[in-house]
């Protein structure tokens, strides 16, 4: 069965704050250590895991972080065409889906890291990176790769399908919200199975219900794709 991406509404900020870290507390941990320490370790961060098990949450969220303590990101992804130069106002370097890299990102990307890491002006800066598998296993030019991996190494952990069920009834608990099986069902069925998806078209349907006064069923989730697209 075709699964539906969560487009509807205005989907929640990731943060750090609001990222489950059910496997993966070491991880999360190790961010908010960083982004809470004004004198922060140059030593570079690698995240890797399969789809959906909150890379890209986290690198967002650290960005979001770092945002609003009025820091400057460089931030590269494999949707980033034109990576530009290097810029020496960043504080910090992101650098997600590593293993989609093109030869043009791969070369930007070791760019940034050797001049996160020895930049001409002031000190060296922290680069975060991600991909779906361990540094030693990616696919990109030798320099960067053993770059990406000479750092702090996490391998996030997704959830089981229980671990899911579990964390989002107890996310539906905590909001007063009741979840019957064959809604969960429903959900895990139709729309895009990672975590902060759920937990987003959790937050939707709360609100959704609540305009509406009406429990939160079948109906109601198909009322609101209806009326919450168009």
């Amino acid at each position: 069965m075709k699964q539906m991406a969560l487009d509807i509404g205005l989907a929640s900020v990731p943060l750090l704050s609001n990222f489950v870290p059910v496997g993966n507390e070491a991880a999360l941990e190790h961010l908010q250590l960083w982004t809470g320490n004004p004198t922060r370790s140059p030593v570079p961060t690698f995240l890797w895991g399969v789809s959906g098990c909150g890379k890209t949450h986290l690198l967002r969220a650290t960005r979001e972080a770092l945002h609003e303590q009025g820091g400057r990101v460089g931030w590269m992804d494999a949707g980033t065409l034109d990576p530009g130069e290097f810029d020496d106002r960043w504080d910090a370097v992101l650098l997600d889906d590593c293993h989609l890299y093109t030869a043009t990102q791969q070369a930007a990307a070791f760019n940034w890291f050797v001049n996160a890491q020895n930049p001409a002006h002031g000190p060296s800066r922290w680069v975060l990176a991600a991909a779906t598998c361990p540094p030693a296993d990616l696919r990109l030019r030798e320099d960067l790769r053993t770059r990406l991996g000479w750092g702090h190494v996490f391998h996030l952990q997704a959830l089981g399908e229980a671990e899911r069920r579990a964390v989002l009834r107890r996310a539906a608990d905590e909001r007063g919200v009741f979840l019957g099986d064959e809604v969960m069902d429903f959900m895990l069925s139709r729309f895009s199975r990672d975590l902060s998806s759920l937990m987003q078209l959790l937050e939707q349907l709360d609100a959704y219900a609540l305009r509406t006064q009406r429990a939160i069923t079948i109906p109601l989730i198909k009322s609101m794709l209806e009326n919450e697209s168009t």
